[in-house]
């Protein structure tokens, strides 16, 4: 049985999650399966999982969309890798997605698990959270992406962990092993939800594919939030920053005081909201006093209109 559900937002997520979809449960509890030992055959050999996109990693990108995970498992060889994970192979190396994804499985414990490949420029946090509420609210096996054309994809799903340990457990005793089997072997045999979204299910198999995505980061209505998510990604810094909030801030220190006191005004926000726990509400409140203060700033360049109230006898003692 397959059910279709509408295209999300646009998958342009802001920092706190990069890439559209539906929004999601913050409450669920799942871990993640990132596939990246392939051997992109059409990159020439190339190592795909670090081709940099916006000065990341694709890995990484990928990463960062699933980091609330409880446990993260990459199948491939053990790279660094922007945060922690837990690192796993297949036997054979090279045995293709079904026998890779039963390697990362094995450490796995949560119900629902994501399988993402590793090759996502612009999947986000918004889209995981955007696969695992239908499924976590509905009764299929899984919920998938569909690109473009309407083609499943199989590595952007959730999917209930226990229905794909059953299935590749009968795939394993119907064929004696995984190696070599198409994923849809396993695919075909479950309850899938299918969501639209040609943005977060993108993948990079070829330098066009690269060179693609490269452009469209850098395009106006994205290069802003991918440049911070990058700059957090480097830092270590896990965030949630509201960038409305501090470009306003800096515009109004850059117009009312002067345009070198907008970088520096915002990074005092930041080290004062740091001193204060460096949360949400921290950076916001920061922002507001330092927006306030500019504020303030600014009307005292303008001239003071006098009341236009009658004059009156001056009745001073020494008048």
């Amino acid at each position: 049985m397959t059910e279709h559900q509408p295209p999300g937002g646009p998958s342009g997520d802001p920092p706190d999650g990069p890439s559209g979809g539906l929004f999601g449960d913050p409450g669920s509890v799942y871990d993640a399966v990132v596939l990246a030992g392939g051997a992109a055959r059409r990159l020439g050999g190339s190592d795909k999982p670090g081709v940099r996109v916006g000065g990341r990693s694709l890995l990484d990108r990928v990463l960062t969309a699933c980091a609330d995970a409880r446990t993260t498992v990459v199948v491939a060889d053990p790279r660094p890798t922007v945060r922690p994970v837990v690192w796993a192979r297949e036997e054979p190396p090279g045995g293709g997605p079904l026998a890779a994804l039963a390697a990362g499985l094995r450490h796995t414990t949560a119900d629902q698990v994501v399988v993402l490949s590793a090759d996502l420029p612009f999947l986000g946090h918004r889209t995981v959270r955007g696969l695992l509420t239908p499924l976590r609210h509905g009764a299929a096996d899984g919920v998938l992406l569909t690109d473009s054309d309407g083609r499943d994809q199989p590595l952007v799903a959730a999917y209930r962990t226990g229905s794909l340990r059953r299935g590749l457990a009968a795939l394993t005793g119907r064929h004696g092993e995984l190696t070599g089997l198409p994923l849809r072997r396993l695919t075909g045999s479950l309850d899938l939800t299918r969501i639209s979204d040609p943005v977060a299910s993108f993948d990079c198999d070829t330098w066009d594919d690269i060179a693609t995505a490269r452009a469209r980061i850098r395009e106006h209505g994205h290069v802003l939030d991918e440049w911070i998510s990058a700059v957090k990604d480097e830092l270590g810094i896990d965030l949630d920053v509201d960038t409305g909030v501090l470009l306003d801030l800096a515009r109004d220190a850059a117009h009312g005081v002067a345009r070198p006191a907008a970088p520096l005004t915002t990074f005092l926000v930041g080290y004062a909201a740091a001193r204060a726990g460096g949360d949400r509400e921290a950076v916001a409140e920061a922002a507001r006093k330092a927006a306030a203060l500019a504020l303030r700033w600014a009307d005292e360049e303008t001239p003071e209109t006098p009341d236009a109230t009658p004059e009156t006898p001056d009745t001073r003692p020494d008048a």
